[in-house]
């Protein structure tokens, strides 16, 4: 089978950073689907694996972790799919990924891809959808209503970096199930626009101090005190301007990997909590909820194919190949992408 994998970690620009290759076909056992990929995503995760994950001697690691295509196999312990199901999911860090023809993946933490959307837009949501509906529900612990409620809750989630992958489907989800206020924010216009697209009720310029815009609104009447952040990026920047704005027992959740420690202690006047979203957890460690994951899939489907969350697809990059692929990875580690990168067939 075709796909696209690397033997050493090196810069982007290296030809050879990734490249077209050749692997042996793969068979399904046990609870594992066999899927023809049609159509992937690529995340900051890609790079940041690439960067810092060699494969042993002689072996090619596969990268890619969203993923669209239809199941072709099922192994003999699989009991809520069969061949011929399209299927999407984030797949699992441990394991080979989706940068390939065909890949295996564990049932329990699949979903039936939303009809509604087309591959390439279906395969941008699975790993940001799980990240920011764990992040919202599970950590930060936001309560839910039905998509048709229009009561308003005392909650005020800051959202920061929310133009990216998580943030803009952590947006939709808060603005279509939740009743809290979201503050989002973004500096470049274009952005910003996105995200009052999106639904976010406010939107802050986060390359300047965001404590003053925040307090504006709040001395103003317009919002209640923040109770609630989900930190997207650059939590080491903003660590003690959260506990400045959050109330007591407020909570943040944080997805991003700071280079200097932070000092938890300063969360003890207010009885903050602070919390920490990596979704390939419960497949890494065969958690007793993994199946918890295949839930939350087929629930988002269920919201985008009654119209009230979009794709988050930013830019088709065309077909899944080396060239294409570094391409995306180049766009990403600059730092400057709006939604998510796509590339489909090969």
């Amino acid at each position: 089978m075709k796909a696209i994998g690397y033997t050493q970690s090196l810069p982007i620009t290296n030809q050879e950073s990734l490249m077209d290759i050749e692997l042996p076909l793969l068979v399904a056992s046990g609870r594992d689907l066999l899927v023809k990929i049609s159509a992937i995503a690529v995340n900051p995760v890609d790079y940041k694996v690439r960067l810092k994950a060699e494969p042993n001697v002689g072996e090619y690691k596969v990268l890619g972790w969203d993923a669209v295509g239809e199941v072709v196999a099922i192994g003999e312990d699989v009991g809520n799919f069969s061949p011929g199901d399209v299927v999407y999911y984030a797949g699992d860090i441990t394991r080979q990924g989706s940068n390939a023809e065909y890949q295996l993946v564990d049932e329990r933490i699949v979903g039936k891809k939303p009809k509604s959307l087309s591959d390439a837009e279906a395969a941008a949501l699975p790993l940001t959808a799980i990240t920011a509906w764990e992040m919202l529900f599970e950590h930060l612990v936001i309560k839910q209503q039905s998509p048709a409620s229009t009561d308003k809750s005392h909650e005020v989630i800051l959202v920061v970096g929310a133009a990216g992958g998580v943030g803009s489907i952590l947006v939709q989800l808060a603005k279509a199930i939740t009743g809290a206020t979201v503050i989002a924010t973004a500096s470049r216009a274009s952005s910003q626009e996105w995200l009052k697209q999106l639904g976010a009720d406010y939107v802050v310029d986060h390359s300047k101090a965001l404590k003053p815009q925040i307090d504006a609104l709040v001395d103003n009447d317009v919002i209640g005190q923040v109770t609630h952040v989900a930190s997207l990026n650059s939590t080491a920047t903003y660590f003690e301007t959260y506990i400045e704005l959050l109330m007591p027992f407020g909570k943040i959740a944080m997805i991003d990997d700071p280079a200097t420690a932070l000092d938890i202690m300063k969360l003890k006047p207010k009885s903050l909590s602070f919390h920490i979203e990596f979704m390939f957890a419960r497949s890494m460690f065969n958690t007793a909820d993994i199946q918890a994951q295949s839930h939350l899939l087929n629930r988002v489907a269920e919201l985008i194919d009654q119209g009230y969350i979009q794709t988050t697809i930013g830019k088709n990059l065309g077909s899944i190949n080396a060239e294409n692929l570094r391409a995306a990875h180049q766009e990403l580690e600059s730092g400057k992408s709006i939604g998510k990168l796509v590339l489909q067939g090969f």
